[in-house]
């Protein structure tokens, strides 16, 4: 077998902290307020600019994030909910807290993105809200989905932890949905630690995520404190899904590197392209003419029927030479928690469960150099050759 391409395994993504970050952090924990005070309204307003968007509202984790939309729009038993299957399974397990039902529907079989004609097929009277995802870091084709979402009366929520930087038709992500949500989970574009944030142009959904995230209190601890009362009232049933002051500083520092971060995936992600388009087994997904891809994954595609192996062995020689890459992802209705309790499973998504089994994501993250990019490169064509 020989010597490994390298000596350590490079990741398929990784966050970046710098000194600037980390003092950001100290000043934080040195000063008054540790969770609940005010570097968490700059961040939430620092993150409503960048993405044009009127309201922001800071959550622990993308999770909360949507479960916090779920709950604003009011999901609730019996409401049916359409997302795709090829998500993390933080998207539909959202719609369960509040009580609802994931319903699938199919991808593209080019972009591995929701797909509209089959949103439109799965409508039913019951349906309270479409989730599309932008799988990889790349915007949907939400013209066509604002014209389902409108026919019907019914919300778009955009599950974005993909695509914080992105672009549909010269519109940023945060601008294309009723609701947004993004997730600062370190292998995202930029970090808090754990993170999330609701983005919305609608006051009342802003200020019903902003009483959720706090057990249904309306007003903050450090705004009593600034007003010197002790009163609160607990107008719903909320959780603690507070972020702290030292988390968004830290997102506030990274936040100010994402253009350029951005920038450089899109550097490695043409130089992906450039060696892999004419290539007979590795196939990168398709790219929308009109986006302007993020980029939080690279996914390619194997021919895996030109070559003498499966997918699963691809995976493991890739990580034997060093090369951590991971798959994204097992369809959601494909895990025994919904086949068991859904009765979901094989033929429900036919495009996402073939797209599974051929799927690879490649290490990409803003932190890598040309050197790590070429490693990649180097270790998937000698893996492909070993097996065809």
């Amino acid at each position: 077998m020989g010597k490994p391409i390298r000596d350590t395994l490079l990741p398929y993504g990784r966050q970046s902290i710098d000194e600037k970050d980390v003092q950001s952090v100290v000043d934080v924990l040195r000063s008054d307020w540790l969770t609940t005070g005010p570097m968490v309204e700059t961040f939430e307003q620092e993150i409503a600019r960048f993405v044009g968007a009127r309201f922001a509202v800071a959550v622990s984790s993308g999770t909360a994030a949507l479960h916090a939309a779920m709950n604003a729009i009011s999901i609730g038993p019996g409401d049916e909910v359409i997302l795709p299957p090829m998500t993390f399974c933080a998207t539909a397990n959202a719609v369960l807290f509040c009580g609802g039902t994931p319903v699938f529907a199919d991808v593209d079989a080019n972009t591995l993105l929701i797909d509209p004609h089959d949103v439109e097929a799965k409508i039913t009277p019951q349906t309270k809200a479409i989730v599309p995802v932008d799988y990889a870091g790349q915007p949907c084709d939400y013209d066509a989905l604002h014209t389902i979402a409108e026919r019907h009366s019914i919300p778009l929520i955009t599950d974005a932890c993909h695509s914080l930087g992105a672009e549909y038709k010269g519109k940023q992500v945060g601008t294309l949905a009723d609701v947004t949500v993004f997730s600062f989970h370190p292998v995202k574009h930029i970090t808090s630690g754990e993170g999330g944030m609701v983005v919305t142009d609608d006051p009342e959904l802003a200020a019903n995520v902003r009483r959720f995230r706090n057990h249904g209190i309306a007003m903050e601890h450090w705004q009593r404190a600034e007003r010197g009362t002790w009163y609160y009232e607990m107008t719903d049933l909320g959780f603690n899904y507070r972020i702290t002051d030292f988390q968004c500083a830290l997102g506030l520092s990274q936040l100010q590197k994402l253009p350029l971060w951005i920038k450089r995936r899109r550097e490695i992600a043409q130089y992906y392209d450039g060696v892999f388009y004419q290539n007979s087994v590795i196939h990168p997904l398709s790219r929308r003419a009109d986006v302007s891809h993020a980029y939080h994954l690279y996914v390619t595609r194997l021919e895996i029927e030109q070559l003498h192996t499966t997918r699963a062995k691809v995976f493991t020689s890739l990580r034997d030479e060093g090369i951590g890459v991971n798959v994204h992802y097992i369809p959601v209705h494909l895990h025994p928690y919904y086949k068991e309790r859904f009765n979901t499973g094989p033929g429900l998504c036919p495009v996402a469960e073939a797209a599974y089994e051929s799927i690879i994501s490649l290490p990409m993250f803003h932190g890598m150099t040309d050197e790590d990019a070429e490693d990649v490169v180097s270790a998937m064509r000698t893996i492909v050759s070993r097996y065809q």
